[in-house]
């Protein structure tokens, strides 16, 4: 595939459109398999491309906001993966809306690197309840992950709040 990546470069250009998707596809292989350090290298070539052929608000410069961020959660790198997911987030609001699919799975992301990476489930509950409701599925999930934590923390009080938000954790 770097082969191919080569080629294409010099026979298209490194900002051309083919050239760019390839890159794409070839990035991706790299975090799929866990090649993530060498996955960024390929995404921030094609990052650099996108945002100057597509513009930074395009869809697909978008998901490549999203797989660099998910290429540094894989790394561990939460700090760098959130920029990258925030960047996606504001550009998927500006241009999509605050309720279109991409959007929210923008929202997932970050709200996963708050659960699972930084164990801070406060942010990860605000952020799923002010994009997809209390309601939302992935709202209660994360209110139930909250609720765990702070009774292995023994915080009563936080705990007597979030069940005052939600009266149905209580029934779970």
């Amino acid at each position: 595939m770097r082969d191919l990546v080569k080629r294409m470069e010099r026979a298209l250009g490194e900002e051309n459109k083919v050239t760019l998707e390839t890159l794409n596809t070839f990035g991706t292989v790299l975090k799929d398999n866990g090649q993530y350090e060498e996955a960024i290298k390929i995404f921030e070539r094609c990052l650099v491309g996108q945002m100057k052929v597509l513009g930074e608000d395009h869809k697909d410069t978008l998901d490549m906001l999203n797989k660099m961020g998910a290429a540094y959660y894989g790394l561990m790198n939460y700090e760098k993966a959130l920029k990258y997911f925030e960047r996606a987030l504001n550009g998927g609001e500006k241009t999509m809306g605050k309720n279109h699919l991409e959007t929210l799975t923008t929202v997932i992301n970050i709200a996963n690197v708050y659960t699972m990476g930084m164990r801070n489930y406060g942010n990860a509950e605000e952020l799923y309840e002010a994009q997809l409701g209390k309601d939302h599925q992935r709202t209660k999930m994360c209110a139930m992950n909250f609720r765990i934590c702070l009774e292995r923390n023994s915080n009563s009080e936080r705990l007597t709040a979030l069940i005052s938000s939600y009266p149905w954790l209580t029934n779970e």
